[in-house]
């Protein structure tokens, strides 16, 4: 778990970055990533030379003989400028070189060391010298808390969805050894690193047991985004938390020449809400689900189509899916019910994904079956999520997380529940009748108190009371001033 001393140093990583003219908190992610996978392949190094001398064998090397200036233990100890200059000129060209080897090497054929001053790269690299980043957990929660920052950074927000939402969704759909869980719009790969966290936590006696375990978690994972900082900073983030980069790569997800079909048993997703694509680049087979070109719908219609059958998901869709009149929504929601198993929908409140967006939206979870199977739908209308719901997301004590994974966990406990309270079973056939209508509010009922109110004479019988002692209260006033020769 990072510690407040650690956060204040990473803090002051960022302070420094941002006083020597690189402000854009993407960029900051990017540069903080190059330098923690050059460091990490010099401990690589270290790690052989120290092998080769216990075992006497030769082991393979990052660094050939003419390259050892690009290694951190040695650029370390060079001046300002002369270090400076080497991660201009030597360093960088010498990482973009490898990027035909494959792995997380592959994402930095194009990259550029963006700091301008000589101060700033001792700074920074002798700070991040200073890391815990040896232990792989502890590495992994640096990560995250660097990607936190994102949180500032206005419209870049909308690639990553908050970690409480993520572990919710995670908990709820249960990932485990032997699963193939993908997330098409990855961005940071948030769900990715959530799910391979919460594997880990329950999971963890076979991992350390089995080594076909492990080869088989190392492999489950699979993210594609259509964002080169992205994939280079969700490569970075899986590679953090000992997952193979291999299957985290550049897919246009909704585009017709994407292949994947029934090959995912799990899908973690908060696609793009907005959007619309150009009809001739749509996927045939999706336009088959639903017909549109609204990103939203044919993300939904995208994870049907690839999931197993058995397959489950857990996505983020704005309400308007939700209860959109026109066809295209109609169609989706009734392809979900009428073919699949939809097991839960869950309202969240507005404010979840500021400052980025205030849009309304919703979690659904469903099973793909082929064959229906939707009985009864669950609804939930969260109101508190742990933190405050403004720009500033400060903790608070009211929080309905637990109480939704609590429940979600025993349905059959639910069918007592009224529509009067936070949760409630729908069964499908009211569904149905309401013209597949899924918003929460067209099933929830709400209590109304009756309100004696004073009949309005009585009101203005007060007001004219009040007016009195005021009146008076002021008449008295004035006799005391009087009194005290405060007036001439």
């Amino acid at each position: 778990m990072i510690t407040n001393d650690l956060k204040s140093k990473i803090d002051s990583i960022w302070n420094d970055i941002y006083s020597h003219g690189l402000s854009n908190p993407l960029k900051v992610i990017e540069q903080i990533t190059y330098l923690i996978f050059i460091k990490g392949l010099d401990d690589k190094d270290i790690d052989s030379e120290r092998n080769e001398l216990i075992l006497g064998v030769e082991m393979k090397r990052m660094f050939p003989e003419d390259k050892q200036h690009c290694r951190w233990s040695n650029f370390k100890q060079m001046s300002p400028d002369k270090m400076h200059e080497n991660m201009i000129n030597e360093v960088f060209p010498f990482i973009r070189s490898m990027s035909e080897q494959g792995g997380y090497a592959k994402y930095l054929k194009d990259i550029l060391y963006e700091f301008q001053k000589p101060v700033i790269t001792d700074r920074v690299i002798k700070a991040i010298d200073r890391l815990p980043l040896k232990d792989k957990d502890l590495k992994g929660d640096i990560y995250e808390y660097c990607l936190s920052q994102l949180s500032t950074a206005g419209k870049l927000g909308q690639f990553r969805t908050p970690r409480h939402i993520i572990e919710m969704m995670v908990k709820l759909s249960k990932p485990k050894l032997g699963d193939i869980i993908c997330d098409p719009a990855c961005g940071t790969a948030g769900f990715l690193v959530g799910a391979s966290d919460y594997i880990q936590a329950n999971q963890a006696d076979e991992l350390i047991k089995s080594d076909s375990s492990r080869e088989m978690y190392k492999n489950m994972f699979y993210g594609f985004d259509t964002d080169p900082s992205m994939l280079r900073i969700a490569a970075m983030n899986v590679m953090m938390h000992d997952i193979s980069t291999d299957n985290i790569d550049y897919k246009d997800s909704l585009n017709s020449d994407n292949p994947d079909e029934s090959k995912y048993t799990l899908i973690l997703a908060n696609p793009p809400f907005k959007g619309s694509l150009d009809k001739e680049s749509i996927s045939p087979s999706l336009k088959k689900i639903c017909d549109t070109t609204k990103t939203e719908l044919l993300f939904v219609s995208l994870f049907i189509r690839t999931l197993d059958v058995g397959g489950r998901c857990a996505c983020i869709v704005p309400d308007g899916v939700m209860f959109g009149a026109n066809k295209a929504y109609k169609d989706l929601r009734q392809e979900i019910i009428e073919n699949h198993k939809l097991e839960a929908v869950i309202s969240m409140p507005n404010g979840v994904f500021n400052p980025y967006t205030n849009v309304s939206t919703a979690i659904m979870l469903f099973t793909k079956t082929g064959i229906g199977g939707t009985d009864k739908v669950w609804f939930y209308d969260m109101k508190a999520v742990g933190v405050s719901l403004d720009d500033g997301h400060s903790n608070v004590e009211e929080n309905n997380i637990p109480d939704i994974i609590a429940r979600y966990s025993d349905l059959a406990s639910e069918t007592g529940r009224t529509r009067f309270d936070q949760s409630f079973l729908v069964p499908k056939s009211e569904i149905v009748k309401k013209d597949y209508y899924l918003s929460i509010n067209k099933y929830k009922k709400i209590k109304y108190e009756k309100i004696e109110y004073d009949h309005p004479m009585d009101s203005i019988r007060k007001i004219k009371q009040i007016e009195q002692d005021i009146f008076q209260g002021i008449i008295e006033l004035e006799q005391m001033v009087k009194m005290g020769g405060g007036i001439a």
